[in-house]
């Protein structure tokens, strides 16, 4: 038996439950773990992630992932529709667009990276788990917001890891229908940093809908997720060039 057969996620039925009101079937189960084979498969030749042993990988990869979707302080109500229809931008290792994807299987889901090598690993294991609810993009964020068939196109726009909160609103709300949400993914986050981002939310018409903070359920480390609702047009002119982040 190989190393990668004997490294087994967690179930955490019980967390599921406790923390987002879900659990997965039988079959996300075993999606997750396809998904967690190919990943560390794909590590031996691209450098994913350095998350590889079971546990961290469920608590860091698919909780957290998991977790942006279900906004907290609307009662524990999940963001997406069964027609929903999203783009996840700088998607890297797939997340988190892969998790997302094995979720909920109704929606469209979008995988977008700059890097041509990710991309091809993406659509790889695309073919392999059989998601016919995901696609992949290769380009980047703000010569894709451009174009016709992408500008005001998704309903919901995911970022974790990406830039600072100021590009990655620059960069997904102009992919945005109006009414759509960009869930921005974050670690640390603090109020004078919420007040900083109000006056770039506005030419690209959205708002703050929250600012929700939590804790992971195994390791407890702190996270954020800032939920960005699109209530009018964007600037025809954004997104600008990207700017270089040291």
């Amino acid at each position: 038996m190989s190393e990668l057969e004997l490294l087994m996620l967690p179930e955490m039925v019980h967390i599921w439950q406790q923390t987002l009101g879900w659990q997965p079937t039988a079959q996300q189960q075993q999606l997750f773990q396809q998904l967690y084979e190919g990943i560390l498969e794909g590590n031996q030749q691209l450098n994913l992630t350095r998350i590889t042993e079971p546990v961290e990988f469920w608590e860091k990869h698919l909780w957290d992932s998991l977790r942006g979707v279900w906004s907290q302080e609307s009662e524990g109500k999940c963001e997406i529709s069964p027609t929903s229809k999203i783009i996840d931008i700088g998607t890297g290792a797939g997340f988190p667009g892969f998790p997302v994807a094995i979720a909920f299987p109704d929606t469209a889901i979008t995988l977008l990276d700059s890097t041509r090598k990710k991309i091809t690993f993406l659509e790889t294991l695309i073919t392999k788990l059989g998601l016919e609810n995901a696609t992949t993009l290769n380009g980047r964020a703000e010569a894709i917001a451009k174009q016709p068939q992408h500008r005001q196109a998704y309903d919901i726009a995911l970022l974790r890891a990406v830039a600072p909160a100021s590009i990655c609103a620059e960069y997904s709300l102009p992919l945005l229908k109006k009414g759509g949400l960009a869930i921005l993914y974050r670690g640390h986050w603090t109020d004078e940093e919420t007040e900083d981002l109000k006056p770039v939310l506005e030419p690209l018409g959205a708002e703050i809908a929250s600012v929700e903070g939590f804790t992971t359920p195994i390791s407890n480390s702190i996270r954020h997720c800032l939920y960005l609702r699109k209530v009018s047009a964007t600037e025809v002119k954004t997104p600008r060039p990207l700017r270089k982040v040291n």
